[in-house]
């Protein structure tokens, strides 16, 4: 086996966003605004954008202020004072086209570019999270976080570029303009906001809890659907449609009323801080009111201070809608640090990379047993497979013979013991380039939604028309593949299902002819089809296994007579190992096994 060490890099995209979630871990907000490390400059001036188009809103108080006042007053200059502020006040509504227009350029290429980096990032953490992992985790979820939360992310970056700067820039000039104009005024403005304050700090704690469980229970549901919509031909095909749909009812009812509570604890939220503002809006209105009758401000200054705590008042409010959303994406940025922190990695940083494999692998007193098993799958199993030998692995249900398969492959390490490949302990090696000399060919044909030659070709990229159709010849698909109109271009529906089992699994025979492995992984291939499919795959097989290290786990023991050793497995170990004449004649483990099946 040829090697060399590899130094496995991150995308820069990918180490940035991680390091910001490792530092940051317990700070979610602090987490989220480390996302746009490398956009702030385009954000400072998006910033600078949003507040020139906004200079309307703030003015317009002053503008009507001056109107209002040059009209009561009653002053030989009062024509040209009102034409002025008409004229100030048309020249920055108008700018706020293009001024707009760029803010929104800026801000939202850099929340596209972060929607796009954390859905990536997401996607490289799945392909680089261990078998186990994905084997406890249910799709759904993973799908709901890659989807609907990095949604709730944007929608959250949205709103701070937009509603809270603009919250936060109106309720800093109010009360900038209020306090150069009148001390007592702005004091009086300041008196709300423990009252603001107070409101928040009552109800965010449940809103955010609130905003877990519904979340939650979104996922569920989630995998709920999908675990549905895999399972209608089974659910059709028995007659279960009734029962089908009172179970995802009652996990709808859940999630309706999941978020029945979080809908009225919003809207109580809501109610409570629309009543507290509007009471002081109309408080305000009667104390500078009072002041005006006492000649300490001018009526236009009334209206002014007026829209200015309206605008104040409607801007706290406008946070305090803003709460659900912003807890939204802040559980949201918890989600995805789930995946994005999770350790259960399959680590090949560092380690040799494998440039050829010549197929020989052994078990040294291997003991394997699951996280969460009570008892080991496997105890002091021991055995050499040669290169280009074919083992057949036989024996009862859950005997441990698809783990010894998962075990060879490296998608689980051995708890006790050593598998070595070409005398190299697995542990040691670059998973990913051993497994480019290897080809698995599963009991369900895994198919995806394209065409037959890119389901074939899948992982390859240099392979000419003579050799791909060879390999269609070898898998026994060239009458299949001239029958269809469209021939290798016909496209597959979901998972294949517009063929038949054995068609599906002649073409994942083929996707391992073009890998030309090394190294064979059979596991049941054929245990699910009929007589006459079956024996077109098992042709196919025979093919394929020629000078090929192959490893078989096979159902239907009349599939493995030619292989060149057969093990059974039982009780954790090895029983029986030789040639099928041997272990017939034997008449232990593997002959009373035939024997049930005849």
């Amino acid at each position: 086996m040829a090697e060399s060490i590899e130094t496995d890099k991150l995308e820069p995209e990918e180490e940035v966003l991680l390091e910001n979630f490792r530092r940051n871990e317990n700070h979610t907000l602090i987490t989220l605004l480390g996302l746009y490390k490398g956009h702030y400059l385009k954000l400072f001036f998006s910033i600078v954008f949003f507040a020139v188009k906004h200079f309307p809103v703030w003015v317009l108080p002053i503008v009507t202020s001056n109107i209002i006042n040059a009209a009561t007053n009653g002053d030989r200059n009062a024509v040209n004072v009102i034409i002025i502020n008409v004229i100030v006040i048309l020249v920055m509504v108008l700018q706020n086209i293009p001024s707009n227009y760029i803010h929104t350029i800026l801000y939202a290429k850099a929340i596209r570019s972060i929607e796009r980096d954390l859905r990536s990032s997401l996607v490289r953490k799945l392909q680089q999270l261990s078998i186990a992992y994905h084997n406890e985790m249910q799709s759904g979820r993973l799908q709901s976080k890659i989807m609907r939360d990095v949604e709730q992310i944007e929608n959250l970056s949205s709103q701070i570029f937009i509603s809270i700067l603009s919250i936060i820039l109106n309720i800093t000039v109010a009360l900038g303009v209020v306090i150069f104009k009148s001390l007592t005024v702005f004091l009086f403005f300041i008196a709300t906001i423990p009252v603001a304050v107070l409101i928040i700090v009552t109800f965010r704690g449940k809103i955010k809890q609130y905003n877990t469980d519904y979340r939650r229970e979104m996922e569920e549901t989630s995998v709920r659907v999908m675990e549905m919509v895999e399972l209608i031909p089974v659910t059709r095909a028995h007659g279960l449609e009734k029962q089908e749909t009172e179970k995802m009812d009652h996990q709808l009812k859940n999630v309706a009323k999941k978020g029945l509570k979080l809908d009225i604890i919003q809207s109580y939220f809501s109610s409570v801080s629309w009543v507290a503002f509007q009471a002081f809006q109309i408080i305000c209105l009667g104390f500078t009111g009072y002041l005006a009758v006492k000649k300490y401000i001018t009526v236009g200054e009334v209206v002014m201070y007026q829209t200015y705590f309206g605008t104040i008042v409607g801007q706290v409010s406008s946070v305090i809608t803003l709460l659900p959303t912003i807890a939204k994406g802040l559980e949201s940025v918890n989600s995805i640090g789930d995946i994005l922190l999770c350790h259960d990695i399959e680590n090949n940083r560092r380690k040799k990379k494998v440039k050829n494999v010549t197929g020989e692998i052994i078990f040294r007193n291997v003991d394997f047993q699951y996280k969460d098993g009570e008892l080991p799958v496997l105890k002091n199993l021991n055995f050499t497979i040669t290169p280009g030998e074919t083992i057949a692995f036989v024996g009862a249900s859950g005997a441990g013979k698809s783990t010894i398969l998962n075990l060879a492959v490296g998608f689980f390490y051995a708890t006790e013991g050593q598998v070595l490949i070409d005398g190299q302990n697995i542990k040691s090696l670059n998973l990913q380039s051993y497994r480019s000399h290897i080809a698995v060919v599963p009991q369900n044909a895994i198919l995806f939604s394209d065409t037959i030659r890119e389901n074939i070709i899948y992982g390859t990229d240099n392979i000419s028309d003579e050799e791909l159709h060879e390999i269609i010849k070898a898998a026994n698909l060239e009458e299949l593949i001239e029958s269809l109109p469209d021939g290798l271009d016909t496209k597959l529906t979901e998972h294949g299902r517009n063929f038949s089992g054995g068609q599906r699994q002649r073409i994942c025979i083929a996707r391992a002819f073009v890998r030309n492995p090394k190294i064979l992984i059979l596991d049941e291939a054929t245990s699910a089809l009929d007589s006459i499919s079956e024996k077109q795959i098992q042709e196919s097989i025979e093919k394929l296994v020629k000078n090929r290290t192959t490893l078989v786990v096979a159902h239907r023991l009349s599939t493995i007579r030619n292989a060149d050793r057969i093990a059974v497995i039982g009780n954790g170990g090895l029983q029986e190992f030789g040639t099928y004449d041997e272990l017939m004649e034997k008449k232990g483990e593997f002959y009373r096994l035939k024997k049930l099946q005849m």
